[in-house]
């Protein structure tokens, strides 16, 4: 039990293969070293046990929000979905943004834990501190828009104002390894499979009902103090605050032209750095120019509302709507937000630049509920295994029609080639008999930031503890935006300390529950007399920069207990030296990723022996293992595990 600041101490357990439901408060020293949401999640899952399933019964499904989740601090209103990838095999957290987060903390909750498989298809109805299950056959098989509005129509609850509805579509319900958990319909717990997982469990929704309850802080003078510096640091920012060219004005589509101008922005499956490295060397061949789909593009065409999360003054979601023909007929699309990841994965790395249908995409995607990153991505795969041969009736480059219809047929699995690339990108490529042209890290696609423009994040994708991520440690706030301070995309040198540093303080605000983009403008300053505040604890900023580790070396530690050590710290070979590498061009021309010196430079800052968690960082850190759970540092389980 705990009696920390912040946290309701109230967490329900769900059996789902009972269709029970039990209540119980948090650890006291947990909700200390760990903080909460992504830490106290990834803690909930690693005691569950790493030997599980992902789509079996035995794995663990977490809703987690943070202690400074639903507050007034600004971009407060995200949760954690954690739980071990049916993609790849890791723990993985899974964060999205709306109000789904903030109402499971007004709704008196400080988490929710499913586990077990229901027998018949269920939403879990959440009030007042209270969690019901009740039937969801009637919703099964239907699309993330659908549902929501059926289940609005049978709750007494105006959806957006009281009403919040985390949802998996088609995709979780016949376990494509990519599918995710939608919120207000464009809200995605995007990454790991999540949705997969909540489909295996046939569990369809979970439905939260509140009131807008605030919780206040234990420390008043203190967090008042953080928060009214964040906020005048966030207004005077250039990219959070309210100036031309930042996230306000054109969302996190602003970096598609940045990215191009780098050459780091991979187009047609990452052959090439950028659109237009592409188009000078293959001037005969169909091309694409990324501009066409921008965010500067976007805001003058299409754009009619920039909605926003709870507590967020920067507003980054470009609504957008749409009109275009799609064999024969016309579709009409209103969509939340024309995403950067989105726009490149489903447009340049796949060869389009049809930024009305790219918004169609990103829309089907949404309603079936599917990452649009493994998406693009498995699409980008297939076009070039379609090139070379290697795919009977495939798809393409370019061909959107085909992409709009493939979309819904993977998310059936309705045909061969659909089933296959269902599996997600690295398998498919694998099936299809050349992994080398699938752009994964632990089975996971890369996202819109070439590593061979970016070094940064050549050392990020390959040491992510959830599989290729931008978002576990984001250095492009240092090699774009020069935040702390700017460095040198192409040079490797001090990015293996740089990535660490960004890791543990995105530990530290995934576990608070805070959008990322607090970072581009606060600094641990900021957090530490905001935790403070709320809590009423003292932590200093060396003990939350400490529990920022721990979150990170846990999550390590249980990826080494399933199997994995520095050789799965690895790279797709076009980025690397070798036969196959295809060196950067433009801005970064000649380019490759020096891999292995970024990880020699990346485990001696970790103090990892071939990125294995070696008893004595683990006892530095205060992570208990228990019995039985030892690994090596060659990176062998232990026995008795």
């Amino acid at each position: 039990m705990t009696e920390i600041g912040g946290f309701h101490d109230h967490v329900a357990r769900v059996d789902l293969s009972e269709g029970s439901v039990s209540y119980e408060g948090i650890d006291e020293e947990d909700a200390r070293k760990y903080i909460g949401a992504r830490g106290l999640g990834v803690k909930y899952v690693f005691d569950q046990g790493t030997d599980v399933d992902p789509l079996g019964p035995d794995n663990l499904l977490a809703f987690m929000n943070g202690p400074l989740t639903g507050t007034q601090v600004t971009m407060s209103g995200r949760i954690a979905v954690c739980t071990k990838s049916p993609l790849t095999n890791t723990v993985t957290d899974s964060h999205h943004g709306g109000w789904s987060g903030a109402r499971l903390k007004w709704a008196g909750f400080d988490g929710l834990l499913f586990e077990g498989t229901a027998d018949e298809p269920v939403y879990a109805y959440v009030e007042d501190g209270e969690v019901e299950l009740r039937d969801a056959s009637h919703l099964w098989g239907k699309g993330v828009h659908e549902t929501r509005d059926e289940i609005e129509e049978e709750i007494d609850g105006a959806y957006g104002q009281t009403l919040s509805i985390m949802t998996t579509g088609p995709a979780g319900e016949n376990q494509v390894r990519y599918a995710c958990i939608m919120n207000e319909d464009d809200r995605a717990s995007g990454r790991g499979g999540t949705g997969a997982v909540m489909g295996s469990k046939n569990l369809k929704a979970i439905v939260i009902k509140s009131s807008t309850r605030m919780p206040k802080p234990a420390d008043p003078e203190t967090f008042q103090k953080g928060h009214r510096q964040a906020m005048q640091l966030i207004q005077e920012s250039d990219v959070t605050g309210p100036n031309e060219g930042g996230l306000s004005v054109y969302g996190t589509n602003v970096l598609m032209n940045i990215s191009e101008e780098l050459d780091a922005l991979p187009a047609r499956n990452s052959r090439f750095t950028s659109t237009r490295s592409e188009r000078e060397a293959e001037p005969d061949e169909p091309n694409v120019d990324s501009e066409r789909v921008s965010g500067e593009n976007v805001r003058e065409n299409i754009l009619v509302d920039e909605p926003t999360c709870h507590s967020c003054p920067v507003a980054c979601k470009k609504e957008v709507e749409v009109a275009v023909m799609h064999k024969g007929e016309e579709m009409n699309v209103r969509m939340e937000s024309y995403e950067y990841e989105s726009a490149w994965a489903l447009g340049p790395n796949s060869m389009t630049d049809d930024r009305d249908k790219i918004a169609v995409m990103i829309d089907r995607c949404n309603d079936m509920a599917m990452d649009t990153i493994e998406t693009g991505n498995v699409m980008s795969m297939a076009m070039e295994a379609t090139e070379a041969g290697l795919v009977d009736k495939g798809i393409d480059w370019g061909d959107a029609d085909r992409m709009i219809e493939l979309i819904e047929e993977i998310a059936h699995r309705e045909n061969e080639l659909a089933d296959a690339l269902g599996e997600g990108t690295k398998r498919a490529a694998e099936a299809f008999g050349d992994g080398d042209i699938a752009m994964t890290v632990k089975h996971q696609a890369i996202p819109a930031y070439d590593p061979r423009g970016m070094k940064g994040m050549a050392i990020g994708y390959a040491t992510s503890n959830r599989g290729a991520c931008h978002l576990r440690g984001y250095t492009p706030a240092a090699e774009i935006l020069g935040i702390p301070e700017e460095v040198d995309p192409i040079e490797w040198e001090g990015k293996g300390e740089l990535c660490a540093l960004f890791q543990d303080l995105h530990a530290i605000s995934d576990s608070f529950d805070i959008c990322k983009f607090n970072a581009f403008a606060e600094g641990i300053e900021e957090y530490v007399l905001q935790y403070n505040g709320m809590t009423g604890l003292d932590v200093t900023e060396d003990d939350l920069m400490e529990a920022g580790e721990r979150i990170w070396n846990l999550e390590r530690y249980y990826n080494n207990l399933v199997g994995f050590d520095g050789a799965d710290d690895d790279l797709p070979a076009r980025f690397v030296e070798g036969e196959k590498a295809i060196p950067g061009q433009g801005a970064s021309e000649g380019e490759l990723a020096e891999l292995d010196e970024m990880k020699d430079e990346y485990y001696d800052v970790r103090g990892w022996v071939d990125g294995v968690v070696p008893d004595e960082k683990l006892d530095e850190l205060g992570i208990d293992i228990g019995p039985g759970t030892g690994v090596s540092a060659g990176g062998e389980t232990a026995a008795g595990d």
